[in-house]
């Protein structure tokens, strides 16, 4: 029959003073399971792409390029969205809440356009939108959210 000695641990004694010097000490502190800290380098990608795309259909709905009341949905949609970026970029629920809702107006507009004018090259567009709008809502990302 097998020693199983090593399947007992051994009676440990706790030192005060080894302790009291770790607590005192600048270890790296341990996030708890579902507490995790921090942006995610997909949310910072996200951002800045969302960003550029908003700023983009902004200034050509000032500049007129879109005809009759869609100027007015498109400037709405974009400043919600570059709203929503700045607060996304500071970890708030907010921001994750105006950006996730800009992705997926963007991606029915974006479907909605092609269609209409026939250019699927518009459906990519599409596609990242709805990308990003998956991944926005991950549990991973809703976590680090304040």
């Amino acid at each position: 029959m097998p020693d199983n000695d090593h399947l007992n641990p051994p009676d440990v004694t706790v030192n005060p003073k080894a302790e009291a010097r770790m607590e005192r000490s600048h270890l790296p502190v341990v996030t708890p399971a579902g507490e995790q800290r921090g942006m995610l380098p997909g949310i910072a990608g996200i951002a800045m792409f969302m960003l550029l795309v908003s700023m983009i259909g902004a200034f050509g709905a000032l500049r007129g390029i879109y005809p009759g009341a869609a100027r007015y949905v498109v400037l709405g949609i974009c400043t919600m969205v570059m709203i929503g970026v700045f607060g996304l970029l500071r970890l708030r629920r907010w921001g994750w809440a105006l950006v996730i809702g800009g992705c997926l107006m963007m991606s029915i507009g974006y479907v909605f356009v092609s269609r209409a004018t026939h250019n699927p090259g518009l459906l990519v567009m599409a596609a990242f939108a709805l990308l990003f709008f998956l991944y926005l809502s991950r549990t991973e990302v809703r976590e680090r959210l304040r």
